[in-house]
């Protein structure tokens, strides 16, 4: 994620609290701490936070009961469940409820820091997922994909034709372009749609933790491993299984998931008996993996075992028929920030551009779009700059100090919207009550942006 991950973190033991708080703070996180599961569920219900670290016994509410609750929350935050007591019970009741992972005291704060940021990228990519997922007129609904265009329905159409079988399928395409729609649209027309689907991007994750996170671990298989942790193999189990950008798997690892594949059988990290599973796999990548075997980085018997179907997307600036189609849905959900349409002339110039980052960029462009735009109708000028051809102004001098950069930069943003205090808070990718505490700090004074 560009911006500050929010996070909350709710635990009743002060010294432990405030020592994770800073710590994660210096890790670069928006950090925020309570003492128990009622004051949780009060921020939780007043400010959007990305991960939840929610400890299980807490005085007033307990961290099961504030799971439960949380089910009823429109967004609900990733939430990583810390325990005491290491009881399995416990943490797997906790993981029923959508917990994304669980630790036990003593927790590390790199493994914490590391699992955070693995939950905001998933909160992240639901959220896209959602953008996309409700129906714009004039489109065709398929597993939240929106498309007019002919290499697009023919995509859908391989789709319908595989998702009800158990072959793995391999996408093809440029980053942005929604290999991972296709993914959980493949999931959700199978057999396995009520089991689980379970993305892991290969590139996302350090080397040395990497087989422990899709194999899991045996207690005391290396330093920290306090407990036993199934691994994403394990909780895929019935369901399917997503290796986002699998060219970017180590050798060693290609090897094991290989056997995997083959056998249904894996041993996880530190283990002597081997685990069954059944799980359908889908891989993904922006590699050309024919060269990548060539020069021996992917190996020949693993391609030719995930290459059973192929489905290739293409980029949208080869569908330029979608653009206004999504460029609409977008802005339609982007309504929060004011019911807003685009000008003949800025819908021209989204015709226009190419789109390297393909629809993941046009998403964000809108966003922005939206909450810049003064009037009801978004004009080019509230467009990205380099959508209209032009490279973005800097914009502060190279010379100036940290402070004075980043307040330059918010007496500028604030001066974009109007004074806007929200919509600034959403450019500048800060929680509106940062945003605040900065205007205090830096004694900026509304006559500035006005």
């Amino acid at each position: 994620m560009s911006r500050k991950i929010r996070v909350l973190v709710a635990d009743d033991e002060r010294n432990l609290r405030e020592l994770v708080v800073r710590e994660l703070g210096r890790k670069g996180h928006d950090v925020e701490g309570v003492a128990d599961g009622a004051a949780a569920l009060e921020r939780l219900a007043e400010t959007p936070y990305d991960v939840v670290i929610l400890d299980m016994r807490m005085p007033k509410k307990e961290g099961i009961e504030v799971l439960r609750e949380l089910q009823a929350f429109p967004e609900q935050p990733q939430v990583i469940v810390v325990t005491g007591f290491q009881e399995v019970s416990t943490a797997v009741e906790a993981m029923k409820l959508g917990a994304y992972d669980y630790l036990t005291k003593p927790m590390k704060i790199e493994e914490l820091d590391v699992l955070i940021k693995k939950a905001a990228e998933k909160a992240q990519l639901l959220r896209d997922n959602e953008a996309l997922r409700a129906y714009a007129p004039g489109a065709e609904p398929f597993g939240g994909i929106l498309t007019k265009s002919p290499q697009m329905q023919e995509v859908l159409r391989i789709v319908e034709r595989v998702a009800p079988t158990d072959s793995s399928v391999l996408i093809l395409g440029e980053s942005g372009t929604g290999k991972e729609l296709v993914a959980r649209a493949i999931h959700a027309l199978s057999a396995r749609a009520a089991r689980p689907f379970v993305p892991i991007h290969c590139g996302a994750l350090p080397r040395e933790v990497f087989e422990s996170e899709l194999f899991g671990h045996e207690k005391g298989a290396f330093t920290g491993a306090v407990a036993a942790k199934p691994g994403l193999v394990e909780l895929a189990d019935g369901g399917t299984l997503l290796l986002d950008e699998i060219g970017e798997l180590e050798p060693d690892i290609q090897v094991k998931l290989l056997r995997a594949l083959e056998t249904g059988t894996f041993f996880r990290v530190g283990a002597t008996r081997p685990r069954r599973v059944d799980v359908r796999l889908v891989a993904a990548t922006n590699r050309d993996l024919a060269e990548a075997m060539k020069a021996g980085a992917f190996r020949q018997d693993l391609y030719f075992r995930i290459n059973t179907i192929t489905v290739k997307l293409s980029p949208l600036r080869e569908r330029p028929q979608d653009i206004a189609l999504l460029a609409n849905h977008f802005v339609a959900a982007n309504a929060t920030y004011g019911a807003k349409r685009l000008s003949p002339r800025s819908l021209a110039a989204l015709e226009g551009y190419a789109w390297p980052g393909n629809v993941r960029e046009l998403l964000h462009a809108i966003e922005r779009a939206v909450i810049l735009s003064k009037g009801e109708e978004i004009q080019p000028d509230d467009l990205p700059p380099e959508v209209l051809g032009a490279a973005p102004a800097p914009a502060v001098s190279s010379g100036a100090s940290l402070e004075t950069m980043e307040r330059q930069h918010i007496v500028a943003t604030l001066r974009q919207v109007g004074g806007h205090r929200g919509k600034a808070a959403a450019l500048l990718a800060i929680d509106p009550k940062t945003l605040y505490r900065k205007i205090l700090a830096y004694g900026i004074i509304p006559e500035e942006f006005r």
